[in-house]
């Protein structure tokens, strides 16, 4: 439920943010601060819409004579750009720096020869790659991938068990370099969608949410969205759930209210604005109905107070009080916690701004002597 609402109501990408979360470990999911599975949500248009169990990239081969799938995949990544050393141009005038840039070439073409003959057939190159180490690893057979982002290098290395190496580590010695290889199932290259599948990987398990869309603007929504549903999952497995529709705010409304009566003075006013804040989510989810927000806001409130629970809110298709846990209108908790420290963060700062205003203000002006 959490994910409908949070989806915009759209049950398919509400499943789908539920299938990919179940491919994931639930300690990932739940403990890792750096674990966003929303990251892991992707629209393309022309695309059906699936859970990937593995990887999309969304890059191409460094040509079309490259292979389009590899199975089974041998990954190298080198973070770096995959070009033999340079020589400054002023050295090159010279004879020693002109040797020295010969020699330079004629080390990175054994490498590159060295590398072909290693088992490697996918690497993914973080910078750029020199002509002659594509035409060497084109005639090779291997696919090769460039320009790579720095988090889908690491989202590779994760998934494949592969270990980052610069340009500098190909100087290591055959049985070294093997040993920072990762391993897949397959790589394949969808030409109709134009982006790299990543399957099947020999370390952490990973899946992506694609959403198909019609067009450029759809499509941007539609990930959007995908996002959105995606991040509500985590934060509902995270932080549990409660009551949506404005129906949590009205029970903090209550509880800020019974503080209210033991405070005066200027404290006194800052928990009623507090708790005039409160009212708006669900006065604007009512009056967005076609309904009186005053009336609906004080209905919900005698009904929480008389039950004693935070539970209830307005049925927006019939204007009555229920259950919003029963009817299935949720919330994840991390969300509305994280609002309610971010507004409650914005006021003091505001606050903190106007005090030093004022003071500033405050403060005699110089005279002409002075001055």
């Amino acid at each position: 439920r959490a994910a409908l609402i949070a989806g915009r109501e759209d049950e398919l990408i509400a499943d789908l943010a539920l299938g990919a979360a179940a491919a994931f470990p639930m300690e990932k999911l739940l403990h890792d601060p750096a674990f966003r599975l929303s990251d892991n949500a992707l629209a393309k248009e022309g695309a059906s819409s699936e859970v990937v169990v593995g990887l999309i990239i969304d890059k191409q081969p460094l040509n079309r004579q490259m292979p389009s799938k590899l199975t089974p995949a041998t990954v190298l990544l080198v973070d770096d750009a995959l070009e033999a050393e340079q020589v400054e141009e002023e050295a090159l005038r010279t004879e020693a720096g002109f040797e020295r840039y010969m020699q330079l070439q004629k080390d990175f073409a054994e490498e590159i020869s060295s590398l072909t003959s290693l088992g490697a057939n996918v690497i993914f190159v973080r910078k750029g790659v020199a002509e002659s180490a594509e035409e060497a690893l084109t005639e090779a057979g291997i696919l090769v991938v460039r320009r790579m982002m720095a988090k889908d290098m690491a989202r590779i290395a994760e998934h494949t068990k592969a270990r980052i190496i610069k340009r500098s580590g190909l100087r290591k010695a055959p049985r070294e370099l093997r040993e920072c290889f990762g391993q897949a199932e397959s790589v394949v290259y969808d030409e109709k969608l134009e982006h790299l599948r990543v399957t099947g990987g020999a370390g952490e398990p990973a899946a992506t949410i694609l959403v198909g869309a019609a067009t450029r603007e759809v499509r941007e929504e539609r990930q959007r969205i995908a996002q959105d549903a995606a991040a509500a999952v985590q934060a509902a497995l995270r932080g549990g759930i409660l009551a949506g529709g404005g129906a949590s705010e009205i029970g903090a409304m209550r509880a800020v209210q019974r503080v209210r009566a033991e405070v005066s003075g200027m404290a006194a006013y800052g928990l009623d604005c507090v708790a005039e804040a409160l009212k708006r989510p669900l006065a604007q989810i009512v009056a967005n109905a076609g309904f009186n927000p005053l009336e609906k806001v004080e209905e919900v409130s005698a009904r929480q107070t008389s039950e004693d629970s935070a539970l209830y809110g307005v049925n927006c298709d019939t204007g009555e009080v229920q259950d919003m846990m029963a009817a299935g209108v949720v919330d994840p908790a991390l969300v509305k916690i994280h609002a309610l420290e971010a507004a409650a963060e914005i006021a003091e700062a505001i606050l903190r701004i106007n005090t030093v205003i004022r003071k500033r203000d405050s403060q005699p002006q110089p005279g002409p002597e002075q001055v």
